[in-house]
Protein backbone atom coordinates (compact mmCIF):
# COMPACT_ATOMS: atom_id res chain seq x y z
CA UNK A 1 0.00 0.00 0.00
CA UNK A 2 1.17 3.52 -0.79
CA UNK A 3 0.36 6.99 0.52
CA UNK A 4 0.81 10.54 -0.68
CA UNK A 5 2.85 12.90 1.48
CA UNK A 6 2.03 16.52 0.62
CA UNK A 7 3.49 19.75 1.94
CA UNK A 8 1.05 22.50 1.10
CA UNK A 9 1.07 26.19 0.24
CA UNK A 10 3.07 25.78 -2.98
CA UNK A 11 1.81 27.86 -5.91
CA UNK A 12 1.32 25.72 -9.05
CA UNK A 13 2.98 27.13 -12.17
CA UNK A 14 3.66 25.79 -15.65
CA UNK A 15 2.08 23.73 -18.41
CA UNK A 16 0.54 20.27 -18.18
CA UNK A 17 -1.19 18.02 -20.71
CA UNK A 18 -4.07 15.78 -19.65
CA UNK A 19 -4.09 12.03 -20.29
CA UNK A 20 -6.68 10.09 -22.24
CA UNK A 21 -10.10 9.77 -20.64
CA UNK A 22 -10.53 6.90 -18.19
CA UNK A 23 -14.29 6.91 -18.69
CA UNK A 24 -13.90 6.72 -22.48
CA UNK A 25 -11.11 4.15 -22.48
CA UNK A 26 -12.97 1.52 -20.44
CA UNK A 27 -16.08 1.09 -22.67
CA UNK A 28 -13.95 1.46 -25.81
CA UNK A 29 -11.67 -1.36 -24.66
CA UNK A 30 -14.76 -3.53 -24.12
CA UNK A 31 -16.10 -2.56 -27.56
CA UNK A 32 -13.07 -4.14 -29.25
CA UNK A 33 -14.63 -7.50 -28.28
CA UNK A 34 -17.47 -6.88 -30.77
CA UNK A 35 -15.09 -7.84 -33.60
CA UNK A 36 -12.74 -10.75 -34.08
CA UNK A 37 -10.19 -8.41 -35.68
CA UNK A 38 -7.36 -6.51 -33.98
CA UNK A 39 -7.92 -2.92 -32.79
CA UNK A 40 -5.27 -0.37 -31.83
CA UNK A 41 -6.14 2.31 -29.27
CA UNK A 42 -3.93 5.35 -28.66
CA UNK A 43 -3.80 7.84 -25.79
CA UNK A 44 -4.98 5.15 -23.38
CA UNK A 45 -4.35 6.27 -19.77
CA UNK A 46 -1.87 4.08 -17.88
CA UNK A 47 -4.06 3.69 -14.78
CA UNK A 48 -5.15 0.88 -12.48
CA UNK A 49 -8.64 0.50 -13.97
CA UNK A 50 -7.23 0.04 -17.48
CA UNK A 51 -4.81 -2.61 -16.22
CA UNK A 52 -7.65 -4.39 -14.40
CA UNK A 53 -9.74 -4.47 -17.58
CA UNK A 54 -6.73 -5.70 -19.58
CA UNK A 55 -6.42 -8.57 -17.10
CA UNK A 56 -10.06 -9.47 -17.70
CA UNK A 57 -9.64 -9.43 -21.50
CA UNK A 58 -6.43 -11.47 -21.24
CA UNK A 59 -8.18 -14.04 -19.05
CA UNK A 60 -10.91 -14.30 -21.70
CA UNK A 61 -8.25 -15.28 -24.22
CA UNK A 62 -7.55 -11.96 -25.97
CA UNK A 63 -3.99 -11.12 -26.97
CA UNK A 64 -3.17 -7.75 -25.46
CA UNK A 65 -0.12 -5.48 -25.73
CA UNK A 66 0.07 -2.18 -23.82
CA UNK A 67 3.07 0.12 -24.15
CA UNK A 68 3.52 3.90 -24.13
CA UNK A 69 -0.25 4.51 -23.89
CA UNK A 70 -0.90 2.40 -27.01
CA UNK A 71 -3.13 -0.63 -26.50
CA UNK A 72 -3.35 -3.40 -29.11
CA UNK A 73 -6.13 -5.96 -28.67
CA UNK A 74 -6.65 -9.15 -30.68
CA UNK A 75 -9.94 -10.68 -29.42
CA UNK A 76 -10.23 -13.43 -32.03
CA UNK A 77 -9.91 -16.37 -29.63
CA UNK A 78 -11.87 -15.19 -26.59
CA UNK A 79 -14.06 -17.74 -24.81
CA UNK A 80 -17.03 -17.11 -22.52
CA UNK A 81 -16.14 -19.89 -20.08
CA UNK A 82 -12.89 -18.09 -19.19
CA UNK A 83 -14.52 -15.06 -17.51
CA UNK A 84 -12.37 -14.28 -14.42
CA UNK A 85 -15.02 -13.96 -11.74
CA UNK A 86 -12.82 -12.52 -8.99
CA UNK A 87 -11.50 -9.74 -11.23
CA UNK A 88 -14.95 -8.90 -12.60
CA UNK A 89 -16.47 -8.74 -9.12
CA UNK A 90 -13.96 -6.08 -8.03
CA UNK A 91 -14.44 -3.67 -10.92
CA UNK A 92 -17.60 -1.68 -11.63
CA UNK A 93 -16.68 -1.01 -15.27
CA UNK A 94 -16.59 -4.75 -15.97
CA UNK A 95 -20.36 -4.52 -16.47
CA UNK A 96 -19.48 -3.06 -19.87
CA UNK A 97 -18.40 -6.44 -21.22
CA UNK A 98 -22.09 -7.42 -21.33
CA UNK A 99 -22.91 -5.37 -24.42
CA UNK A 100 -20.06 -6.91 -26.40
CA UNK A 101 -20.16 -10.51 -25.17
CA UNK A 102 -23.92 -10.98 -25.56
CA UNK A 103 -23.29 -10.53 -29.28
CA UNK A 104 -20.20 -12.75 -29.45
CA UNK A 105 -21.51 -15.63 -27.34
CA UNK A 106 -25.30 -15.12 -27.03
CA UNK A 107 -24.90 -15.83 -23.32
CA UNK A 108 -23.02 -14.04 -20.54
CA UNK A 109 -22.85 -14.98 -16.88
CA UNK A 110 -20.84 -12.71 -14.56
CA UNK A 111 -20.83 -11.83 -10.85
CA UNK A 112 -22.02 -8.42 -9.74
CA UNK A 113 -19.32 -5.85 -10.53
CA UNK A 114 -17.71 -3.93 -7.65
CA UNK A 115 -16.18 -0.44 -7.55
CA UNK A 116 -16.09 2.73 -5.43
CA UNK A 117 -18.33 2.99 -2.38
CA UNK A 118 -20.28 6.13 -3.34
CA UNK A 119 -23.76 4.72 -3.10
CA UNK A 120 -25.81 1.94 -4.64
CA UNK A 121 -25.81 1.80 -8.43
CA UNK A 122 -28.72 -0.18 -9.81
CA UNK A 123 -28.31 -2.59 -12.74
CA UNK A 124 -32.01 -2.44 -13.62
CA UNK A 125 -31.41 0.24 -16.26
CA UNK A 126 -29.13 -2.29 -17.99
CA UNK A 127 -31.30 -5.38 -17.63
CA UNK A 128 -34.58 -3.71 -18.58
CA UNK A 129 -33.00 -2.31 -21.75
CA UNK A 130 -31.44 -5.66 -22.67
CA UNK A 131 -34.90 -7.25 -22.34
CA UNK A 132 -36.19 -4.82 -24.95
CA UNK A 133 -33.57 -6.17 -27.37
CA UNK A 134 -34.82 -9.73 -26.82
CA UNK A 135 -32.33 -10.76 -24.14
CA UNK A 136 -33.55 -13.13 -21.43
CA UNK A 137 -32.37 -12.25 -17.93
CA UNK A 138 -31.87 -15.62 -16.24
CA UNK A 139 -30.51 -14.10 -13.03
CA UNK A 140 -30.14 -10.56 -11.75
CA UNK A 141 -30.52 -11.27 -8.05
CA UNK A 142 -27.25 -13.00 -7.20
CA UNK A 143 -25.32 -12.31 -10.42
CA UNK A 144 -25.90 -11.15 -14.01
CA UNK A 145 -26.82 -14.04 -16.31
CA UNK A 146 -28.03 -13.01 -19.77
CA UNK A 147 -28.99 -15.16 -22.78
CA UNK A 148 -30.30 -14.39 -26.28
CA UNK A 149 -30.80 -16.39 -29.48
CA UNK A 150 -30.70 -13.13 -31.42
CA UNK A 151 -30.96 -9.44 -30.68
CA UNK A 152 -33.76 -7.48 -32.35
CA UNK A 153 -33.62 -3.70 -32.65
CA UNK A 154 -36.35 -1.74 -30.91
CA UNK A 155 -37.21 1.65 -29.45
CA UNK A 156 -35.78 1.67 -25.93
CA UNK A 157 -36.52 4.30 -23.28
CA UNK A 158 -33.91 4.00 -20.57
CA UNK A 159 -35.05 4.12 -16.94
CA UNK A 160 -32.51 6.87 -16.32
CA UNK A 161 -29.78 8.62 -18.25
CA UNK A 162 -27.25 6.04 -17.15
CA UNK A 163 -23.84 6.31 -18.80
CA UNK A 164 -22.94 2.63 -18.60
CA UNK A 165 -26.45 1.46 -19.60
CA UNK A 166 -26.30 3.73 -22.65
CA UNK A 167 -22.86 2.35 -23.53
CA UNK A 168 -23.92 -1.28 -23.07
CA UNK A 169 -27.02 -0.94 -25.24
CA UNK A 170 -25.13 1.11 -27.81
CA UNK A 171 -22.62 -1.73 -28.17
CA UNK A 172 -25.26 -4.46 -28.21
CA UNK A 173 -27.42 -2.66 -30.78
CA UNK A 174 -24.62 -2.34 -33.34
CA UNK A 175 -25.01 -6.04 -34.25
CA UNK A 176 -28.74 -6.41 -33.54
CA UNK A 177 -31.18 -7.08 -36.36
CA UNK A 178 -32.99 -3.94 -37.52
CA UNK A 179 -32.98 -0.47 -36.01
CA UNK A 180 -32.60 0.46 -32.36
CA UNK A 181 -33.57 3.83 -30.96
CA UNK A 182 -32.18 4.71 -27.54
CA UNK A 183 -34.11 7.47 -25.83
CA UNK A 184 -33.05 9.16 -22.59
CA UNK A 185 -29.49 8.31 -23.62
CA UNK A 186 -26.54 9.71 -21.66
CA UNK A 187 -24.61 12.37 -23.58
CA UNK A 188 -21.29 12.54 -21.72
CA UNK A 189 -18.10 13.06 -23.78
CA UNK A 190 -17.01 9.47 -23.10
CA UNK A 191 -20.31 8.13 -24.48
CA UNK A 192 -19.73 10.24 -27.58
CA UNK A 193 -16.18 8.92 -27.96
CA UNK A 194 -17.43 5.33 -27.76
CA UNK A 195 -19.93 6.03 -30.55
CA UNK A 196 -17.20 7.60 -32.71
CA UNK A 197 -15.04 4.51 -32.21
CA UNK A 198 -17.92 2.15 -33.04
CA UNK A 199 -18.51 4.01 -36.31
CA UNK A 200 -14.85 3.40 -37.19
CA UNK A 201 -15.55 -0.30 -36.62
CA UNK A 202 -18.39 -0.12 -39.17
CA UNK A 203 -21.39 0.61 -36.95
CA UNK A 204 -24.19 2.82 -38.29
CA UNK A 205 -25.02 5.40 -35.62
CA UNK A 206 -26.87 8.71 -35.76
CA UNK A 207 -27.38 11.25 -33.00
CA UNK A 208 -23.98 11.19 -31.31
CA UNK A 209 -24.12 13.62 -28.39
CA UNK A 210 -27.94 13.69 -28.32
CA UNK A 211 -30.38 12.06 -25.91
CA UNK A 212 -31.87 10.09 -28.83
CA UNK A 213 -29.46 7.74 -30.62
CA UNK A 214 -30.38 5.70 -33.70
CA UNK A 215 -28.41 2.51 -34.43
CA UNK A 216 -28.96 0.50 -37.60
CA UNK A 217 -27.66 -2.99 -36.96
CA UNK A 218 -24.94 -4.46 -39.18
CA UNK A 219 -23.85 -8.06 -39.62
CA UNK A 220 -20.18 -7.64 -38.75
CA UNK A 221 -17.78 -5.13 -37.25
CA UNK A 222 -14.08 -4.78 -38.00
CA UNK A 223 -11.06 -3.77 -35.96
CA UNK A 224 -10.03 -0.11 -35.98
CA UNK A 225 -7.49 2.48 -34.92
CA UNK A 226 -8.79 5.08 -32.48
CA UNK A 227 -7.31 7.80 -30.28
CA UNK A 228 -8.99 8.21 -26.89
CA UNK A 229 -10.32 11.71 -26.20
CA UNK A 230 -8.55 13.84 -23.56
CA UNK A 231 -9.89 13.48 -20.02
CA UNK A 232 -12.08 16.50 -19.31
CA UNK A 233 -12.49 15.41 -15.68
CA UNK A 234 -8.73 15.36 -15.16
CA UNK A 235 -8.55 18.79 -16.81
CA UNK A 236 -11.22 20.07 -14.45
CA UNK A 237 -9.39 18.64 -11.44
CA UNK A 238 -6.11 20.27 -12.46
CA UNK A 239 -7.84 23.59 -13.17
CA UNK A 240 -9.42 23.54 -9.71
CA UNK A 241 -6.04 22.70 -8.16
CA UNK A 242 -4.51 25.68 -9.96
CA UNK A 243 -7.20 28.02 -8.60
CA UNK A 244 -6.85 26.51 -5.11
CA UNK A 245 -3.12 27.35 -5.00
CA UNK A 246 -3.54 30.77 -6.64
CA UNK A 247 -1.54 29.28 -9.49
CA UNK A 248 -0.64 30.19 -13.06
CA UNK A 249 -1.21 26.99 -15.06
CA UNK A 250 -1.84 26.16 -18.72
CA UNK A 251 -3.74 22.87 -19.19
CA UNK A 252 -3.77 21.40 -22.71
CA UNK A 253 -5.17 18.42 -24.59
CA UNK A 254 -8.90 18.87 -23.96
CA UNK A 255 -12.06 19.99 -25.70
CA UNK A 256 -12.89 22.97 -23.50
CA UNK A 257 -16.56 22.82 -24.54
CA UNK A 258 -16.96 19.67 -22.45
CA UNK A 259 -16.48 21.77 -19.29
CA UNK A 260 -18.95 24.60 -19.82
CA UNK A 261 -20.57 23.98 -16.41
CA UNK A 262 -17.19 24.34 -14.67
CA UNK A 263 -16.32 27.56 -16.49
CA UNK A 264 -19.71 28.97 -15.47
CA UNK A 265 -18.94 28.22 -11.82
CA UNK A 266 -15.49 29.75 -12.21
CA UNK A 267 -17.28 32.90 -13.38
CA UNK A 268 -19.43 32.86 -10.24
CA UNK A 269 -16.33 32.43 -8.07
CA UNK A 270 -14.54 35.28 -9.80
CA UNK A 271 -11.72 33.10 -11.16
CA UNK A 272 -9.39 34.64 -13.74
CA UNK A 273 -8.83 32.33 -16.72
CA UNK A 274 -8.46 32.22 -20.50
CA UNK A 275 -9.81 29.57 -22.89
CA UNK A 276 -8.63 28.43 -26.30
CA UNK A 277 -10.05 25.61 -28.40
CA UNK A 278 -8.02 22.92 -26.62
CA UNK A 279 -6.65 24.55 -23.45
CA UNK A 280 -7.39 26.58 -20.34
CA UNK A 281 -4.96 29.05 -18.80
CA UNK A 282 -5.74 29.55 -15.11
CA UNK A 283 -4.42 32.89 -13.83
CA UNK A 284 -3.66 33.76 -10.19
CA UNK A 285 -6.85 34.62 -8.30
CA UNK A 286 -6.62 35.61 -4.64
CA UNK A 287 -10.22 36.29 -3.63
CA UNK A 288 -13.12 33.95 -4.37
CA UNK A 289 -16.84 34.60 -4.06
CA UNK A 290 -19.19 31.97 -2.54
CA UNK A 291 -21.48 29.85 -4.71
CA UNK A 292 -25.19 30.12 -3.82
CA UNK A 293 -25.76 26.55 -5.03
CA UNK A 294 -23.48 23.94 -6.54
CA UNK A 295 -25.83 21.22 -7.78
CA UNK A 296 -24.65 18.12 -9.59
CA UNK A 297 -26.68 16.57 -12.40
CA UNK A 298 -26.20 14.55 -15.56
CA UNK A 299 -24.11 16.03 -18.35
CA UNK A 300 -23.93 18.81 -19.48
CA UNK A 301 -24.76 20.04 -15.97
CA UNK A 302 -22.11 20.14 -13.25
CA UNK A 303 -20.38 16.74 -13.03
CA UNK A 304 -20.66 14.72 -9.85
CA UNK A 305 -17.05 13.68 -10.49
CA UNK A 306 -15.90 17.29 -10.01
CA UNK A 307 -18.07 17.98 -6.98
CA UNK A 308 -15.49 16.93 -4.36
CA UNK A 309 -12.55 18.89 -5.86
CA UNK A 310 -14.76 21.97 -6.31
CA UNK A 311 -16.20 21.73 -2.79
CA UNK A 312 -12.67 21.71 -1.37
CA UNK A 313 -12.00 24.91 -3.33
CA UNK A 314 -15.08 26.52 -1.75
CA UNK A 315 -13.35 26.53 1.64
CA UNK A 316 -11.38 29.52 0.23
CA UNK A 317 -14.51 31.44 -0.79
CA UNK A 318 -15.53 34.44 1.33
CA UNK A 319 -19.03 33.45 2.49
CA UNK A 320 -21.48 30.56 2.57
CA UNK A 321 -21.69 28.10 -0.33
CA UNK A 322 -24.24 25.33 -0.65
CA UNK A 323 -23.57 21.99 -2.32
CA UNK A 324 -26.27 19.60 -3.47
CA UNK A 325 -25.15 16.14 -4.62
CA UNK A 326 -28.14 14.68 -6.48
CA UNK A 327 -26.70 11.44 -7.88
CA UNK A 328 -24.98 9.38 -5.15
CA UNK A 329 -25.92 9.19 -1.49
CA UNK A 330 -22.39 8.32 -0.36
CA UNK A 331 -20.57 11.01 -2.30
CA UNK A 332 -20.25 13.48 0.59
CA UNK A 333 -18.42 11.12 2.95
CA UNK A 334 -15.13 12.91 2.30
CA UNK A 335 -16.49 16.02 4.07
CA UNK A 336 -15.63 14.41 7.42
CA UNK A 337 -11.97 14.35 6.35
CA UNK A 338 -12.18 17.95 5.17
CA UNK A 339 -13.75 18.99 8.45
CA UNK A 340 -10.85 17.45 10.37
CA UNK A 341 -8.52 19.66 8.33
CA UNK A 342 -10.30 22.73 9.69
CA UNK A 343 -13.09 23.34 7.18
CA UNK A 344 -16.32 24.84 8.52
CA UNK A 345 -19.11 22.57 7.29
CA UNK A 346 -22.76 22.34 8.24
CA UNK A 347 -24.47 19.12 7.17
CA UNK A 348 -28.07 19.51 6.04
CA UNK A 349 -28.69 15.90 4.99
CA UNK A 350 -26.77 13.12 3.17
CA UNK A 351 -27.04 15.06 -0.10
CA UNK A 352 -26.59 18.68 1.00
CA UNK A 353 -24.13 20.72 3.04
CA UNK A 354 -23.00 24.29 3.61
CA UNK A 355 -19.35 25.29 3.25
CA UNK A 356 -18.55 28.41 5.26
CA UNK A 357 -15.35 30.22 4.35
CA UNK A 358 -12.73 31.32 4.10
CA UNK A 359 -10.98 28.79 6.34
CA UNK A 360 -7.29 27.89 6.37
CA UNK A 361 -6.87 24.12 6.15
CA UNK A 362 -4.30 22.32 8.27
CA UNK A 363 -2.28 19.27 7.24
CA UNK A 364 -3.10 15.99 8.98
CA UNK A 365 -3.55 12.28 8.11
CA UNK A 366 -6.62 11.86 5.89
CA UNK A 367 -8.05 9.15 3.66
CA UNK A 368 -9.46 8.84 0.15
CA UNK A 369 -13.00 7.43 -0.11
CA UNK A 370 -13.25 7.10 -3.89
CA UNK A 371 -11.50 8.26 -7.06
CA UNK A 372 -12.84 11.81 -7.13
CA UNK A 373 -12.90 12.34 -3.37
CA UNK A 374 -9.27 11.26 -3.44
CA UNK A 375 -8.49 13.99 -5.94
CA UNK A 376 -10.32 16.42 -3.69
CA UNK A 377 -8.16 15.38 -0.75
CA UNK A 378 -5.02 16.01 -2.82
CA UNK A 379 -6.27 19.53 -3.57
CA UNK A 380 -7.04 20.06 0.12
CA UNK A 381 -3.49 18.97 0.96
CA UNK A 382 -2.07 21.41 -1.62
CA UNK A 383 -4.02 24.21 0.09
CA UNK A 384 -3.21 23.24 3.68
CA UNK A 385 -0.59 24.55 6.04
CA UNK A 386 1.95 21.91 6.98
CA UNK A 387 2.14 18.27 5.97
CA UNK A 388 -0.75 16.03 4.93
CA UNK A 389 -0.62 12.25 4.60
CA UNK A 390 -3.26 10.75 2.28
CA UNK A 391 -4.00 7.03 2.54
CA UNK A 392 -6.07 4.72 0.31
CA UNK A 393 -4.59 6.34 -2.79
CA UNK A 394 -5.29 3.16 -4.76
CA UNK A 395 -8.60 4.88 -5.55
CA UNK A 396 -6.78 7.85 -7.06
CA UNK A 397 -4.56 5.51 -9.11
CA UNK A 398 -7.69 3.99 -10.63
CA UNK A 399 -8.65 7.25 -12.31
CA UNK A 400 -5.62 9.53 -12.66
CA UNK A 401 -2.43 8.77 -14.57
CA UNK A 402 0.70 9.84 -12.64
CA UNK A 403 -1.21 12.58 -10.81
CA UNK A 404 1.59 13.25 -8.34
CA UNK A 405 4.15 13.52 -11.17
CA UNK A 406 2.04 16.05 -13.05
CA UNK A 407 1.49 18.13 -9.92
CA UNK A 408 5.18 17.93 -9.03
CA UNK A 409 6.05 19.22 -12.52
CA UNK A 410 3.96 22.28 -11.65
CA UNK A 411 5.80 22.87 -8.39
CA UNK A 412 3.76 20.87 -5.89
CA UNK A 413 5.58 19.18 -3.01
CA UNK A 414 3.93 15.76 -3.28
CA UNK A 415 5.54 12.34 -3.04
CA UNK A 416 4.43 8.73 -3.00
CA UNK A 417 5.60 6.73 -0.01
CA UNK A 418 5.22 3.02 0.76
CA UNK A 419 3.88 1.78 4.06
Amino acid sequence: MSKFLVRGKKQLKGTVRVSGSKNAALPIICATLLSDETSILKNVPDIADVHSLIEILSALGAKVKFENNILEIDPKNIKKDLIPEEKVSKMRASILILGALINRFKEVDIPYPGGCVIGKRSVSSHTSAFKELGVKILDEETRLHLKANKLIGKKIILEERSVTATENILMAATLAQGTTEIRMAATEPHVQDLAVMLKKMGAKIKGIGATEIIIEGVKKLKGCNHTIVGDYLEAGTLAIAAVATEGDVLITGININFLDSLWQKFNELGVKYELTEDSIHVLPTKKLKPIPKLQTAVYPSFATDLQAPFTVLLTKANGVSKIFETLFEGRLNYLFELEQMGAHIEYLNPHQALIIGPKNLKGRPISSYDIRAGAGMVIAALMANGETEISNIQYIDRGYERLEEKLRSLGADIHRISE
